[in-house]
């Protein structure tokens, strides 16, 4: 099996719509949550997202290339354009059928679906381009992708809700490391909708101020959009061309505990299970941790569960630091495992921690060290990244530091 290292990043979040500015606005612990602009809040019991306003990028993307494409593949083009810049790579350069795009969403080209539906009631469906009709099916997205960029090789969108992300990367490091392609676009994509803000006030899962992970009084999530991107690439073939390498992906553990429609298994079963599947492909062993990606809602529920499957894991006592970004930028559903593994690969490669937000009191169900409030040097080269969704879909990413000492035992164990 060949092995696949992380090459080029991209991003669009609440705190920025490109790489730098996100990463330098979460190290500073910046909130990028807030009043709502997408929609009249008006009706609802919670008035808060997480919307990027940071609209330079898409902006220009729009004017040049006017209604060619819907608001998340628009999203993930331009993410993908920077992971190309990131990974000294240009369309030109690759192979067309050597390159995939593989993406995770949990609502699709859903903003195109409310125009529709708006119209419907309306009776003024015949105003709409015949071309949008097209363009609502979720698939088209990684399509657009590879359209836009001019390469022909395979896509797939995947569907498991908030962990949709995950699956996405872990699909495009198998076509890697089994030599299927020559690089995978991979990453998560969604965007504010009506739908998903409604459903998730309806379930009583929103906060109503701030995102609180593993905080005593934390009171739930925030709804928010955006798009992280990972490009991937066969080491050697990296190398060789001197390509920067964030980090490298060790393996991932997916799990399906079904234990319930919205909430998670009381005692964490499928993320147990998907961190024990990820370690085990990596060949590491639990001590090998030193840093762990939260999914770290701030719901109740979820960050108690998710605490009680990673002590079982790493102990009673673990004091692995475990940070949640969802605190700065809100939950951005299918994308949020993404720009997670984003942020991971960058902490292990700059040796900083990001900080969990909004941190005030302890529980004693959470884990120990949430880097509460504050960034910190980091020296690790292990790290784990959550994603834990609906219907019992569960995953996990083992990122590893390119060239760390545990990197080479695990390859030669």
């Amino acid at each position: 099996m060949k092995r696949v290292a992380v090459t080029g990043l991209g991003v669009l979040c609440p705190l920025g719509d490109e790489l730098e500015t996100a990463w330098q606005s979460m190290l500073e612990g910046q909130v990028g949550t807030g009043p709502l602009q997408f929609l009249d809040p008006t009706p609802y019991r919670v008035k808060i997202g997480g919307e990027v306003r940071q609209r330079r990028r898409i902006e220009s993307f729009e004017r040049e290339y006017p209604g060619r494409y819907e608001r998340a593949s628009v999203f993930s083009i331009l993410a993908t354009q920077e992971a190309l810049s990131k990974s000294n790579l240009t369309s030109a350069d690759l192979e067309p059928l050597r390159v995939g795009c593989f993406l995770g969403t949990t609502m699709g080209e859903v903003q195109l679906a409310e125009r529709l539906s708006e119209l419907k009631v309306q009776n003024r469906l015949g105003e709409m381009n015949p071309d949008s009709l097209s363009r609502v099916q979720g698939s088209r997205i990684a399509f657009s992708v590879l359209d836009f960029l001019g390469l022909g090789g395979p896509t797939t969108v995947f569907c498991n809700a908030c962990a949709s992300g995950n699956y996405a990367i872990g699909w495009g490091f198998d076509q890697i490391r089994q030599g299927h392609l020559d690089v995978a676009v991979t990453g998560g994509v969604d965007v504010f909708s009506r739908v998903a803000f409604t459903g998730f006030n309806r379930l009583l899962s929103l906060t109503p101020d701030k995102c609180r992970p593993f905080s005593g009084n934390r009171k739930g999530l925030v709804v928010s959009e955006g798009v992280g991107v990972l490009l991937l690439e066969e080491w050697g073939r990296a190398k060789a061309r001197g390509a920067p390498i964030f980090c490298e992906i060790g393996g991932y553990g997916l799990g399906m505990d079904a234990y319930h429609m919205t909430s998670p298994h009381p005692e964490g079963r499928g993320a147990f299970e998907s961190i024990q599947r990820a370690l085990s492909q990596a060949r590491l062993d639990p001590p090998d941790v030193d840093f762990i990606s939260a999914h770290g809602t701030g719901t109740p529920a979820n960050d108690k569960t998710e605490s009680m499957a990673i002590k079982r894991i790493f102990g009673a006592d673990c004091r692995i630091p475990v940070n949640s970004i969802k605190s700065m930028i809100g939950h951005t559903m299918g994308a949020a495992s993404a720009i997670e593994a984003v942020m991971t690969c960058l902490s292990l490669d700059r040796g900083l921690l990001l900080p969990t937000m909004n941190w005030e009191v302890p529980d004693e169900g959470c884990i120990a060290d949430c880097v509460p409030n504050q960034s910190r040097p980091f020296q690790g080269e292990v790290a784990l990244s959550n994603s834990f969704a609906f219907g019992g879909n569960t995953s996990c990413l083992v990122l590893m530091k390119e060239g760390g000492t545990r990197e080479t035992a695990a390859r030669s164990s």
